[in-house]
């Protein structure tokens, strides 16, 4: 088989792109800018929303889904809102076409111009906080928890294959609350709910954090973050969680009566992650041969395939790895059997190790006369033969090893590409290196600025949890007192 993949050491960008096409995840489509996902990609993503779904229901949350088209004039009711995404907003002005009456084609009918143009969501806060002002009177109607599936368009200018695209797919919780204190343990809850699912599903090592005030979300009070670190070195914003305190509430006047009696904006949450996160699994953990897949997330966690030389040979090996299949999938593993005729069992192996599934079995006419087997794991590429009475049982367990070591080898790349850094000019050499430099900063958004202006590193968040260093010290770059470091980073 030919080489699918360019190297990661030869052109990191360029082995993304061809992992995502060649790996059947995603292209891109006659929109610019936008993509189609591939069903093979599709059932990866849908692992992720299934077990996402599940996690946001378990805290409480329910489903609902709002308008894709926002009336303008909502936008301009939050003026840092609509500031942070005017740019990137699709905006519709007809609700009709003609033929041209000259017939060169089809044209805007000049009389459907709309009453109020319409933008296409880039995300939900205002008309949800509109929709809201309706369910809202009491104290008793508190608090909301909602979350809907749906896709975002932000007209973005330079465009990558799931990690920005001009339409995507996303969920995004907008919540209500009675006070300020409630809003901000939901916000610190579901950023928790998304580093759990980044860590134990996705293998992905991530760290929880506070955004700047330069890097906050556009009319949030306050933003947390996950930060994962790409196998480039570069980071990666993989979710954020929003303190919105009472900004949409006064926007849209949404008020309430508290128990004493008296009326109260109500307090707000929004948070999301998007199909962002299928560009971290695949820059987190996958190699020059494909796809590396932790089993929590894998749409096939087997594939069988059969080596033979006659009919003979292939009706024997493919009913006993019909066998071994029935139990494998009582075990609840997603297995299949690469059946193709008309392949060479070579290529088969390299299309599977390209598309990442956890592990792969090869059966024979020899493996049947000794009653074996060959299993080969991805995330290793290391085979090993074995009885096929005990295949089961070391797959089922296998997938916890595979899982746990995609983890740690991505812990361990992250710890060895942090660096605690005190100087401008070590600062300066070791952003070339790519990493997460653990720096003091003073504080202020023009030094942020200016760290920015002359390194393109930001400030990735300022630590919550992991990775923490709460000491006293010097601004990396002006010198000022500091009381912790943050992490630095460039980012995707």
């Amino acid at each position: 088989m030919a080489k699918e993949v360019i190297s990661r050491e030869e052109n990191y960008s360029q082995w993304y792109n061809n992992l995502v096409t060649k790996a059947d995840l995603a292209e891109n489509s006659a929109v610019r800018g936008c993509m189609v996902i591939k069903p093979y990609g599709y059932a990866i993503w849908e692992k992720m929303q299934a077990q996402l779904d599940k996690m946001f229901k378990e805290t409480g949350h329910q489903n609902a889904y709002f308008p894709l088209f926002i009336p303008k004039s909502f936008l301009s009711r939050e003026a840092e809102h609509v500031e942070g995404f005017a740019k990137e907003c699709a905006v519709v002005t007809h609700h009709r076409l003609m033929v041209d009456p000259e017939g060169t084609g089809v044209v805007v009918d000049p009389s459907a111009k709309l009453e109020e143009e319409l933008i296409v969501r880039p995300t939900s806060e205002t008309i949800i906080w509109n929709t809201y002002k309706n369910w809202i009177t009491s104290y008793r109607d508190l608090p909301i928890l909602c979350n809907q599936w749906a896709n975002v368009v932000r007209w973005e200018m330079r465009t990558r294959l799931f990690l920005r695209t001009a339409e995507f797919l996303w969920q995004e919780g907008h919540t209500a609350h009675a006070t300020k204190e409630e809003a901000i343990e939901e916000t610190e809850k579901m950023v928790n709910v998304y580093a759990k699912f980044a860590r134990e599903y996705m293998a992905v090592p991530v760290v929880v954090g506070k955004k700047s005030a330069n890097e906050r979300f556009a009319g949030a009070l306050d933003t947390l973050c996950i930060e994962a670190m790409m196998q480039d070195g570069k980071a990666l914003q993989a979710g954020t969680s929003h303190f919105l305190g009472q900004n949409f509430a006064k926007a849209f006047d949404v008020k309430y009566s508290t128990k004493e009696g008296t009326l109260d904006y109500v307090w707000a949450t929004s948070w999301g992650v998007s199909t962002r996160l299928m560009g971290a699994l695949i820059m987190a953990h996958s190699d020059d041969c494909g796809l590396v897949l932790p089993p929590k997330l894998a749409p096939i966690h087997v594939v069988m395939v059969p080596i033979f030389k006659t009919d003979e040979e292939h009706k024997a090996v493919v009913a006993k790895m019909e066998e071994l299949k029935a139990g494998l999938e009582k075990s609840g593993l997603s297995v299949k059997i690469d059946d193709r005729d008309n392949v060479r069992s070579g290529f088969k192996f390299a299309e599977w190790e390209l598309k990442g599934v956890p592990v792969r079995i090869a059966i024979g006419p020899r493996d049947l006369q000794n009653n074996t087997v060959e299993v080969a794991r991805r995330d290793t590429l290391t085979k090993e033969s074995m009885s096929a009475d005990a295949v089961v049982a070391h797959v089922v367990e296998l997938m916890d090893k595979i899982q746990e070591n995609i983890y740690n080898k991505a812990l361990e790349f992250r710890a060895s590409k942090t660096y605690v850094v005190d100087t401008w000019e070590e600062f300066k050499e070791k952003i070339e290196e790519g990493g997460f430099l653990l720096c003091h900063w003073d504080g202020t958004p023009e030094t942020e600025e200016k760290i920015k202006e002359e390194t393109k590193a930001t400030i990735r968040c300022i630590p919550m949890d992991t990775n923490v260093i709460m000491e006293e010290g010097k601004c990396v770059y002006s010198g000022k007192p500091s009381k912790q470091r943050v992490i630095f980073a460039r980012s995707y």
